[in-house]
């Protein structure tokens, strides 16, 4: 037995067989005995969890059986049988209860009958990942756990890349009669944080018996199986130890959580890849600047870190750009050995976009490259003509739409594929060992809309900004220009969103993205929460924008919003099947993988949908037409909510 573990209850996770059923289990033990076993009851399947595909939940509640332990365990604890079910652990100053993540989420939370039967301190171990503007919902959760009834709950939860697409979000937590005492960060590089409390048992029994209607109903409360244990967590003789007092929690904004949620991922990848770096294109927009920025912000990170004493943070970095004697000066100086960026120019690209990714590259530190790709744009359409005797055109020089994209795409593959060249030999060419990871840039709303090349450089190894989007990203990026110092970001932000892959008219600009999308990435973000969120299908999504939308879009172009993005989304929904893995950060990510399960294959008229909004729209149209012109005693025409009121039809 270790000695950090004497005299001290230990709860851990593991999967554990009971007659011939998988259950996802804490395991409680002390002094090398293990005192009970306590399978999870509520499975979590929604959003990126598919928990029924493994384990199965435990039904018999306040019941427990014999569980016979396999003897390489028995050898140790010198045990043959122990408690398996719904129990609580009886010590001789107080009990224990535990729930298991989805527990404290679920309408039916357990913490409540535990604590009417007397079980004063809940342990809750959790895995719950983060998702923008999401901490306070875990913390509001913990603190009303112990609110109506009181008690002392230990929320530990996990936080890292644990090799997927999302980010477990810390917040570990102790909460008691309804305040937080103590807290985890909710992002950060060292692999454990210990969170301490100590508080008195006494205050929760002075707290619970004051609430009277709580002991009357306590009174009659059905009770829990007791695993008895002789031992106690408190001292003998501890009236003059201080005890925790409640503590503001103070959350992090959308910006910061961008800043620093994704940095950690990154770093988390990196180490556990054991590649030596990343490449990004980087194309002086929003986009890629964004990613960028989140290596720098990662790079800050690990100095800081670093400069904190953490020596494992440390023995990564070395391990990764192979020097067992690296020490970072500065960010700027780690990230131009972490990260090179690479200017992909054609004749379509203007060279504000290319001054502006200098200037960021310069900025950050970054490794940073131009070249010129028009010769191997040429090489391909002329493979082409050499077979068909044909020549496609740009549409702005007579070309037909076919032509124009087939163009646009060829560009925005060749970067794709010249993005692996260079990851591969870049660390070669500057006599460094490994290899480097292409970083994607594509933002949750283009992923959405489809408004990307399959097979372009939004297909990278990872995508730090894949469900974040373009509206948070400009935030972010208004956020890190003042907290980074860095002045070209403003121009960044300012500039018009366009992919340059047309023809330039007169040296400008004849091309935006959100002309070629045909909607802004505001409306974007609302089709994609409705979509997701509200589960809204075309009909439904009408019926709610309709009114949304009323001060600034008549009912007929909102149908035709509508109607748009859904041909949008079922033409390009394929892409999603292969989407770059992406951080997780919103609810209304199209990820295919894990997040959004839905056809990848839709009829893109969609022609009852589009049938029942026209219906709609055109009952909407005769019933405003049959509305007389009536006026109110102070002579305003009656509004829609008026007419409801009254009977008229709206």
């Amino acid at each position: 037995m270790a000695p950090l573990c004497k005299d001290v209850i230990i709860d851990v996770g593991m999967p554990v067989m009971h007659k011939n059923v998988a259950y996802n289990c804490r395991v409680i033990f002390l002094n090398q005995k293990i005192l009970l076993i306590r399978p999870k009851m509520q499975m979590c399947d929604d959003g990126n969890y598919r928990e029924s595909r493994w384990f199965s939940p435990w039904k018999k509640i306040r019941q427990t059986e014999d569980y016979f332990l396999p003897r390489m365990i028995s050898k140790f604890t010198g045990q043959n049988v122990v408690p398996f079910g719904d129990a609580v652990i009886s010590t001789r100053d107080t009990c224990l209860g535990f729930e298991i993540c989805e527990e404290l989420w679920n309408p039916a939370s357990s913490h409540i009958d535990m604590a009417l039967d007397g079980v004063e301190i809940i342990s809750n171990s959790s895995g719950s990942y983060t998702e923008l503007r999401k901490a306070y919902v875990s913390v509001d959760l913990v603190k009303s756990a112990t609110f109506k009834s009181g008690g002392c709950y230990i929320f530990s939860n996990l936080r890292g890349c644990d090799g997927q697409r999302v980010y477990f979000g810390g917040c570990s937590c102790v909460a008691f009669n309804g305040h937080i005492i103590s807290r985890a960060k909710q992002f950060a590089l060292q692999d454990v944080e210990i969170t301490v409390a100590t508080v008195d048992l006494e205050d929760i029994r002075s707290y619970r018996n004051h609430i009277r209607s709580r002991s009357h109903l306590a009174a009659g409360s059905p009770s829990y199986p007791r695993v008895v244990v002789d031992f106690s967590l408190s001292p003998e003789h501890d009236a003059t130890l201080p005890t925790a007092v409640p503590i503001e929690w103070i959350y992090l904004s959308p910006e910061e959580e961008i800043a620093q949620g994704p940095a950690c991922w990154l770093w988390d990848y990196l180490r556990r890849s054991g590649q030596g770096g990343f490449f990004l294109p980087l194309s002086g927009g929003v986009d890629s600047s964004s990613t960028a920025l989140i290596v720098f912000s990662m790079c800050r990170m690990v100095v800081e870190a670093i400069q904190r004493g953490d020596t494992r943070v440390l023995s990564d970095l070395r391990r990764l750009l192979g020097d067992a004697e690296y020490n970072p000066r500065s960010p700027s100086e780690l990230c131009n050995r972490i990260l090179v960026t690479c200017y992909m120019g054609t004749e379509n690209s203007s060279k504000e976009t290319k001054q502006r990714a200098a200037s960021l590259a310069a900025a950050i530190g970054s490794y940073h490259m131009h070249i010129v790709i028009d010769k191997a744009i040429t090489a391909i359409i002329e493979i082409f003509s050499g077979v068909t005797g044909l020549f496609p055109k740009f549409a702005s020089k007579g070309g037909c739409p076919r032509q124009n994209l087939a163009l646009q795409n060829i560009q925005a593959r060749l970067r794709m594929v010249l993005s692996y060249l260079f990851a591969q030999l870049m660390l070669w060419a500057r006599n460094r060992p490994g290899g480097l990871l292409v970083l994607g840039s594509a933002n949750v709303d283009e992923g959405l809309r489809g408004y990307m090349t399959k097979y372009d450089c939004s297909s990278a190894d990872i995508n730090p900004i894949g469900g974040i989007s373009k509206t948070d990203l400009r935030r972010f990026l208004y956020y890190v220009k003042n907290k980074f110092d860095i002045p070209i970001i403003g121009e960044i932000v300012d500039a018009p969103p366009t992919a340059e892959l047309e023809p330039l008219q007169d040296g400008k600009l004849a091309q935006t993205d959100e002309e070629d999308m045909g909607m802004t990435y505001a409306e974007l973000s609302q089709f994609g929460r409705l979509r997701k969120i509200e589960k809204c299908g075309p009909f439904s999504m009408y019926c709610k924008l309709v009114q949304t939308w009323s001060s600034n879009c008549t009912p007929r172009e909102v149908a035709e919003k509508v109607k748009h993005f859904f041909r949008c989304y079922a033409i390009n929904r394929h892409k999603m099947t292969v989407l770059t893995p992406s951080y997780h950060a919103e609810q209304y990510s199209p990820d295919d993988n894990r997040f959004d399960h839905r056809p990848f294959l839709y009829r893109a008229n969609w022609s009852w949908q589009f049938r029942a909004i026209d219906k709609q729209l055109e009952y909407q149209v005769n019933a405003k037409r049959a509305i007389p012109n009536v006026a109110t005693p102070s002579n305003k025409k009656i509004d829609n909510t008026s007419r409801i009121r009254t009977g008229i039809p709206v």
